[in-house]
């Protein structure tokens, strides 16, 4: 396992939440950091700007106070997500409040910047930076990154191609610092899948929607429950980069999953609250066949953790009979 540093070197679980865009808020970020997980969330999800401060409050005041009455058991430490995207007019000011709040935390997506990491460094702060192949993967490193997000195959999200063994085992041959694993991961036995890869947390989104504290339709939730990896579909038609979408949502717009038209990637645009949020369109990851119910974050971060304790021992058993 390697050196972990700041808020990263003592979680109670191997596991960080990943933001989800719209979803994500201080409820659901607070409830995953009490049952023992990285919570996360988009800074882009405060709309407008100036809610981000708000909820910077609303978390960090929370989870102090949850901390002073339980000192035996202290939630785990929470991340803002940055998107380091040149259409993102937010970024300087977001940052900012990151800053001010002491996010223990910062996770950077499509875009690698040394100003950033240095802002996060100023206070004690861990930047993780998203990456889906080793080619970006040291470019983020070389920037100042302390550690990377594998995002391999099947992910929610901006979903690469690689399958986890290959990314991960590339990027172990050069970088023995903080590595979590993103792809299909929804249960305790694939967190632990992850870390026999050679990761040290496993990086869990699509599930956590379909939970009572995501605010996301309760359609969406139920379509999570629903559906299984052959309804996801690859497409760079919304965002400009390739994200893996629920494709009845797809149909539910009017459009055919099976074909879409290629999108002009120059024309991504983050930015801030000028935006387009694709709410009726659902982002989602192959791994949702093991989401069977909606339950509360809580509930579902114990059943992960029943398993992974499970498939522990099961192949402990295996090892030595």
């Amino acid at each position: 396992m390697s050196k972990l540093p700041g808020a990263l070197s003592h979680l109670p679980f191997p596991v960080i939440a990943s933001p989800l865009f719209i979803i994500s808020n201080p409820k659901l970020v607070i409830a995953q950091c009490i049952a023992g997980v990285v919570g996360s969330m988009p800074a882009l999800n405060a709309r407008p700007a100036e809610q981000l401060e708000e909820w910077l409050i609303e978390i960090t005041e929370t989870l102090a106070a949850y901390n002073k009455a339980n000192p035996d058991k202290p939630a785990a430490p929470f991340a803002i997500n940055q998107i380091v995207h040149k259409s993102n007019d937010r970024l300087a000011h977001d940052m900012a409040m990151c800053v001010k709040y002491k996010v223990p935390i910062i996770i950077t997506s499509l875009g690698a910047r040394e100003d950033i990491n240095e802002a996060a460094h100023s206070y004690g702060g861990v930047v993780l930076h998203d990456i889906i192949n080793n080619k970006h993967a040291h470019k983020a490193i070389e920037k100042g990154a302390d550690g990377l997000i594998a995002v391999a195959a099947g992910a929610g999200g901006h979903a690469g191609v690689k399958s986890p063994f290959a990314l991960i085992q590339e990027i172990r041959q050069w970088f023995d610092g903080p590595v979590a694993l993103s792809g299909a991961i929804s249960t305790g036995d694939a967190v632990l899948a992850a870390q026999a890869m050679g990761a040290d947390f496993a990086y869990i989104g699509s599930a956590f929607i379909a939970t009572h504290e995501a605010r996301a339709a309760e359609t969406y939730k139920q379509a999570i429950v629903d559906s299984n990896s052959d309804d996801i579909v690859y497409s760079n038609l919304f965002t400009g980069v390739h994200v893996n979408y629920l494709a009845p949502s797809i149909r539910n717009a009017g459009m055919d999953p099976e074909n879409l038209p290629e999108s002009d990637p120059s024309k991504m645009d983050f930015g801030g609250d000028k935006s387009k949020a694709w709410k009726d369109i659902w982002g989602c990851g192959q791994g949702i066949g093991a989401i069977d119910k909606i339950q509360s974050t809580a509930d579902y971060v114990a059943q992960i953790k029943r398993q992974y304790m499970a498939a522990r021992e099961r192949v402990l058993a295996a090892h030595f009979a």
